[in-house]
Parts: C-alpha cells; structure tokens; sequence
C-alpha cells in the first residue's frame, strides 16, 4: 500500500509540473529572465506552492513521524556553511541555463525530451562527480584547519 499512494503522490506532482508549466524550460527561463520578457506566471505557481508546504511540514513536525509511522528526518534549520551556499550556486546556474531542475526534468524526460535528457545525464554525472571528490575536500579542509 505504501508503494502505491508514493507513486499517487509522484502522479499527482508530476501532473501538478505539467500543468502549472514547471517543466516547460522555456517558460521557466522567461520567468528568470526579469529584464526582457518575464512571465509572472510561475510566480503564482510558487505562491499557491509555499503555503500548502508550509502546512505540511508543520504537520509532520507536529507528528514528529512519516504517514506511515518510519522515522522522520528533517534538515537541519541553522547549518547554513560554505558547501550550502556553492550547492545553491550551482543549482541557480544550472537552473537558469537549462531551464530545469531535478523534479521537472525528469517529468519531461517522461515526454521525450533530448533537452531533458541532457540535463538528466549531466546531473548524474554531477552527482556522481560530487560522492567522489566531496570526501576528499572536506577532508582536506579539515586538514587545513587544524594546521591553522
């Protein structure tokens, strides 16, 4: 049962990114693109978006549980460090060339998309790269800390 309601719940967010637009690069790109031809819309998108989030995260953190009573986990609220903000970086880059973000992308992927495709490949290749060197560079920076 719980396999079924994950892939309702991925059904009904996918639908959600098809009609609200989200997995429309180019329709995401007019909406970053705030000096020439900005399209609002996904602003809209967004705002409807963050108060039902809101109330679902304090939901579960009421709860303190998942729906189906497994262990909750939540990231942290303060752990703001140097490797956040470079992860954010990347991602608004990614974001505003492509056109696309992970959830999107994979739902276009769904449609046939070459676009989607690239940028699916690519971000396995990142992700990959990442587990690999992130490792070594945080041990490295931590060698260079207790050297200081």
């Amino acid at each position: 049962m719980k396999n079924y309601l994950s892939l309702l719940a991925g059904v009904v967010f996918g639908i959600g990114l098809m009609v609200s637009g989200m997995s429309n690069p180019n329709k995401v790109i007019e909406f970053l693109d705030i000096t020439g031809t900005w399209n609002p819309s996904l602003a809209f998108v967004m705002l409807g978006a963050i108060p039902i989030s809101f109330l679902g995260f304090r939901w579960i953190e009421f709860k303190n549980k998942t729906l189906f009573s497994g262990e909750l986990h939540l990231p942290g609220k303060t752990h703001i460090n140097s490797s956040l903000w470079m992860g954010s970086f990347i991602f608004g880059v990614g974001w505003s060339i492509t056109g696309f973000c992970p959830g999107p992308a994979l739902v276009a992927l769904g449609t046939g998309s070459t676009k989607a495709l690239a940028f699916v490949i690519a971000m396995i290749i990142g992700m990959i790269l990442h587990d690999r060197a992130y490792p070594s560079m945080i041990q490295r920076m931590g060698a260079r800390k207790e050297n200081a």
